[in-house]
């Protein structure tokens, strides 16, 4: 009889864990307490997949051998504390991918930055001609990638809630690029289980293994106190100069070390500017150096990379004045980053489901830089109370073309208007992704 598996959540992550699992031969069944989207549920009839939406019938859930959970699901809902009461075990869809995959393995976690970073380095190892895909928490998962085709080489960008349900997953190569305040309503408002959670990355790391980290980020610091790291360490820094493996910045130059080889580029060479951009190019880099990509298509990669959409991305100049989407900027520490980007007068675009923000981290560099604020959201009461004093003019919407035709109003040219929401969209939107493309079409019909 076949191993019987039940996913909880048809999103992304569910419906790959779905498809890989029948390809794998498993007795599969899909359980959404919501909707299932349409191209979502025309891909596990294709597959000829049985499921159910808007409920979790728990006869058919605990028949399961495995449960594999959804990211997005907390385990303080009814349906994990009755399969856990059960005693049925619990993994993510990366750890059951793992199974499967045969190629190395870089992933990226960090509260900030682990998309451009994945994007960065898979864009570097592509124009090298290696066989490799990237997948995790953004675009395609793990399991739907490689129930296509497996890689000699992945590069997974990696959530915290991915981590937290990992037993055997291991990275040939961790990348660890901060941690700051973010999600802490799923870690019972404590930061100290956020980051070790974070830490997880290097869990069943060898020897033989890499963990690339920042050595600017105290919590980091912090946490290796606590663990013990069998691995191969390169951290990265902007302050310190970083004498064995690793990477830091002298003066103007970054600099790459790896097996006492250096690697050495100018920062405004770099295609991503900013502080935090390179923090995330000193991490791909050194990455990039471990795989032995040689320092021409390096250079050349670090230089001519675009930006993802929906991160600092242009999105018009009107009147002279700069419209900026950062949608994915969904918490504070993120934003900050955006803002510190800029040095022209800002109109910041702010608001919508507050994580647990603390807004005090925010007060020094949006006196120093914003002009303006303007809200989009159901409740901005936090957002007002927290900067009322701290700029000349704040604006409450609740409409992506109200908040664009308010910062527009109060712009001037020279400005920058940012949206850079450091909260997460589903009050108003379906996606951060959805925010971002509706703040592009109100920008171009000014």
């Amino acid at each position: 009889m076949n191993k019987k598996i039940v996913i909880l959540g048809a999103g992304e992550s569910g419906v790959g864990a779905a498809v890989l699992g029948i390809k794998q031969g498993y007795d599969v069944f899909v359980s959404d307490n919501n909707i299932i989207k349409e191209n979502y549920k025309s891909i596990l009839k294709d597959y000829h997949i049985n499921y159910e939406e808007n409920k979790h019938t728990y006869s058919e859930i605990l028949k399961a051998d495995e449960i594999i959970k959804s990211p997005g699901i907390p385990d303080n809902t009814d349906v994990i504390k009755t399969i856990k009461q059960n005693n049925i075990p619990i993994i993510s869809e990366i750890e059951f991918a793992y199974r499967f995959a045969m190629g190395k393995i870089i992933g990226i976690t960090g509260s900030n930055g682990k998309t451009t970073t994945s994007f960065l380095l898979y864009h570097i190892l592509k124009k090298s001609k290696l066989d490799v895909q990237l997948a995790g928490n953004m675009g395609k998962s793990f399991a739907m990638q490689l129930a296509q085709k497996d890689s000699k080489y992945w590069v997974l960008e990696i959530s915290s809630f991915q981590l937290d349900d990992i037993k055997a997953f291991k990275a040939d190569i961790a990348i660890l690029l901060n941690i700051t305040p973010d999600h802490l309503d799923r870690y019972d408002n404590s930061f100290e289980k956020y980051a070790q959670s974070k830490f997880k990355i290097i869990n069943n790391q060898t020897s033989e293994d890499v963990f690339i980290y920042c050595l600017d980020d105290n919590t980091i610091t912090k946490q290796l106190e606590q663990h013990s790291i069998k691995t191969r360490t390169y951290p990265f820094s902007i302050s310190k100069k970083i004498s064995d493996n690793g990477a830091y910045l002298d003066e103007n130059k970054l600099i790459i070390i790896v097996n006492n080889n250096k690697f050495n580029i100018m920062i405004e060479q770099l295609a991503l500017q900013g502080k935090h951009n390179i923090y995330n190019s000193m991490a791909a880099a050194i990455s990039a150096r471990i795989l032995e990509i040689s320092d021409e298509i390096l250079k050349e990669s670090l230089s001519n990379f675009d930006n993802i959409e929906h991160r600092l991305e242009f999105v018009a100049s009107v009147h002279g004045i700069d419209f900026i989407n950062d949608s994915k900027a969904t918490n504070v520490n993120s934003t900050w980053y955006a803002l510190e980007s800029f040095n022209r007068p800002i109109i910041w675009i702010a608001g919508g489901i507050d994580k647990g923000n603390d807004y005090k981290f925010l007060n020094e560099i949006v006196k120093r830089k914003v002009k303006g604020i303007v809200c989009l959201g159901e409740d901005n009461t936090k957002i007002i109370k927290a900067f009322i004093k701290k700029v000349p003019f704040i604006a409450d919407t609740k409409t992506m073309q109200d908040a664009v035709n308010a910062a527009y109003y109060f712009g001037e040219p020279g400005d920058v208007v940012l949206l850079s929401p450091a909260c997460a969209s589903f009050d108003l939107f379906e996606n951060f992704e959805d925010r971002g493309i509706q703040f592009k079409n109100a920008v171009r019909e000014l």
